[in-house]
């Protein structure tokens, strides 16, 4: 698999990564802390979870734009297991850094707490499980493979492990990609389909499945981005006033859903997960108004550090939280302070997420991937 024959970076799907975790940092925290009582904001941080479906659709798209020329090789063994092997170079090395941070928190936790008087948090209800079989499966990477009745250690690194799935279930989705238009299109319905009856037998919780069925809701998200990137082959070449057209309204359409489209946890879920995959296609013709915003140096940026971001804005929460136990009395409690308390904390948290996230993608992800790489190269 020469990277020689892959295509051009679609530079406006590179700047689109850095909205998902920002907003999934937001939600995570108000999930724990509370809502702002801005209704414009909580709206919009509320349905934050429905940010990782534009995260495994932008997975399927990329992977069958970059790969999909190429699906026979994914078939025989050795091209199997390099193409493996080249996307664990890229999943792993945060995950596992991300995952010994969480080790260290745990362990430094319940070291000072008795010399404090406080309970560890991780001793506390509403943590993830922390024991050796979940950290033996988060080496593996198959935590998220229904094995466990909740999420354990770094909580978000689910999505790795269902990603990782993908990955080992990917010539199935090349080979069904193999095709026109239509195929594209029908692909599409499937992956809404799936999601649209997971929401509606998930109880209470919508499309917010992680650990209980959440690998079926990354095959059906990552489906829908396999089918956009059929669609996108014939649909690639259009004109600058249709680029502006249905960028405009995938953005119109998103938010519309946000904000009317009723509560979350629901079937409308559906409608703003659908929304999100239709804005990576009007994206991916890298032209246009909005792909122009995406485009700029500091989301692209970002863009390159938002797998970083995302993995580590779990391990900080649980700093934050243990940081609380120690505020003084009118900062523990709803007051007056409360409100600006409450801000102040989800800034410094998105900040410390985006300057650990950056640090972790220079010195971790970016040295050890090339490495990876340069292995894989040699050996193939």
């Amino acid at each position: 698999m020469s990277s020689a024959a892959r295509p051009s970076e679609i530079r406006a799907l590179s700047g689109a990564r850095a909205i998902p975790p920002l907003v999934l940092v937001l939600f995570h925290f108000c999930e724990q802390r509370g809502y702002f009582g801005v209704p414009a904001v909580d709206a919009f941080v509320g349905k934050g979870y429905l940010w990782v479906e534009f995260f495994f659709a932008l997975s399927g798209f990329v992977l069958i734009h970059v790969y999909g020329s190429r699906a026979r090789s994914l078939f025989r063994v050795r091209g199997f297991f390099t193409f493996l092997q080249t996307r664990l170079a890229r999943l792993y090395p945060l995950h596992l850094a991300t995952l010994l941070f969480m080790v260290a928190i745990v362990a430094v936790t319940r070291a000072i707490a008795p010399l404090t008087g406080q309970l560890s948090i991780f001793d506390q209800p509403y943590h993830p499980i922390v024991s050796v079989g979940t950290f033996v499966a988060n080496l593996f990477l198959v935590q998220a493979w229904n094995l466990f009745p909740t999420l354990s250690w770094n909580a978000p690194a689910w999505f790795v492990s269902a990603e990782f799935l993908l990955c080992i279930l990917f010539p199935i989705y090349a080979v069904i990609a193999r095709g026109g238009r239509r195929r594209g299109i029908l692909l599409f319905a499937a992956g809404i389909a799936g999601l649209a009856a997971l929401a509606a037998t998930s109880g209470e919780h919508g499309l917010d499945i992680t650990f209980d069925n959440g690998i079926y809701r990354g095959m059906a998200a990552f489906g829908c981005g396999v089918g956009l990137a059929v669609i996108y082959r014939g649909f690639r070449q259009v004109d600058l006033h249709l680029a502006n057209v249905l960028q405009v309204g995938a953005v119109a359409g998103l938010a519309f859903a946000i904000w009317f489209a009723g509560p979350r946890h629901s079937m409308n879920d559906v409608m703003v997960a659908a929304f999100e995959m239709v804005l990576i296609l009007a994206l991916a013709l890298d032209k246009g108004l909005v792909a122009r915003v995406f485009q700029s140096a500091p989301l692209t940026r970002l863009g390159q550090w938002s797998y970083a971001i995302y993995l580590v804005q779990y391990p900080l929460l649980q700093i934050l939280r243990t940081i609380r136990q120690y505020y003084p009395p009118e900062l523990r409690v709803l007051g007056q302070y409360s409100g600006a308390v409450q801000w102040v904390e989800a800034g410094v948290l998105l900040a410390a997420s985006i300057g650990l996230g950056a640090v972790l993608t220079i010195y971790i992800e970016q040295p050890a991937h090339a490495r990876l790489r340069r292995l894989i190269t040699a050996r193939s």
